[in-house]
């Protein structure tokens, strides 16, 4: 394991530096101007010659590689530098965001998970029947709708309609504290639509991993000697159906961080969204750059914990020979 885990932070170093690079590049092509973001409306009424001075203040005119290069060894030290557009340090932009983040995606994916492997469970119990073909057809139809349209749909079903959910923030308009209790009441429709966007694949996956298993002889075999239903299928069929599904883990990974972006700015969740946003659009060389990383090292973290999982519950895999 530990093995598995050096050989990928190795790998990982090579692809932090290309996709930090790619984002420096993407960032200097980019036709938004940084000096009139920064400035804002003030921008409007200023004289070219101010624009030109704090152009230079903020270094604009550099090259995208010095830039790039200047971030990366301020980076290794730990400073990750200022953002322009938020006007403070980018660890502090991300540390004040981050955890709302990391609670929002964590509540989602469990969710997904949960509810994924019970209902492909029933649809693989009877292959054909009603519910089968009911979870199959939910599964393709939340799979192709987008998840910034379920969102939306949420908010005018169950807060606008029903009013028994608030539809955005992370506490009451009036309050003037966050609470457990508050917290708990606001995440129900961000957590719920991102993890809508995530359940097809893990129903699909768990159908066809367990109607699978159930084919499969040693099922057959413990069938016959008069095991239970739930016995054969909680304990053969379930733990050799999920193997695919530790596969999926990691891949819906960057799906989930996409998905996490737009459910939170359609609910204005205090997470990294509006974030990136503003450091995308106001070309926020050393915000952008610290959001890219980190994107990336989330996506990297659960291709590890797939290939980690799948060693450990899978005897035909050992971790030594990964």
């Amino acid at each position: 394991m530990a093995r598995l885990a050096g050989r990928r932070a190795l790998f990982a170093v090579p692809v932090v530096l290309v996709v930090t690079f790619g984002a420096f590049a993407l960032a200097a092509a980019s036709p938004f101007d940084p000096v009139r973001a920064y400035a804002g409306t003030a921008a409007l009424g200023a004289d070219q010659e101010t624009l030109d001075r704090l152009r230079d203040n903020l270094g604009v005119d550099e090259s995208f590689v010095a830039r790039w290069w200047h971030w990366l060894t301020s980076a290794l030290t730990g400073d990750l530098g200022h953002s322009s557009v938020l006007r403070q340090p980018v660890t502090q932009v991300i540390g004040e965001r981050l955890v709302w983040s990391a609670l929002l995606c964590a509540v989602a994916f469990a969710v997904a998970v949960g509810l994924g492997v019970l209902l492909g469970v029933l649809a693989a119990r009877r292959p054909g029947s009603v519910l089968d073909r009911a979870v199959t057809s939910l599964a393709y139809t939340l799979e192709a709708a987008p998840v910034f349209w379920i969102a939306l749909l949420a908010v005018w079903l169950f807060a606008l309609q029903w009013d028994v959910l608030p539809a955005g923030g992370l506490t009451d308009t009036a309050s003037q504290q966050v609470t457990p209790g508050q917290v708990a009441g606001h995440i129900v429709l961000p957590a719920g639509v991102l993890a809508v966007s995530q359940l097809p694949w893990f129903t699909l996956y768990v159908r066809q991993g367990v109607g699978d298993a159930l084919a499969e002889d040693p099922v057959r075999g413990a069938r016959a000697r008069g095991l239970g239903e739930g016995t054969v299928l909680v304990g053969h069929a379930l733990r050799s159906g999920l193997l695919p599904v530790l596969t999926l883990i990691g891949s819906r990974v960057p799906e989930l961080i996409t998905g996490a972006l737009l459910v939170e700015s359609v609910f204005s969740w205090p997470g990294i969204a509006a974030a990136t946003v503003e450091a995308a659009t106001a070309v926020d060389f050393p915000l952008l750059a610290a959001l890219t990383v980190l994107a990336t090292v989330a996506v990297l973290a659960g291709n590890l914990l797939a290939d980690l999982l799948y060693g450990l519950f899978d005897p035909r895999v050992k971790l030594s020979e990964m």
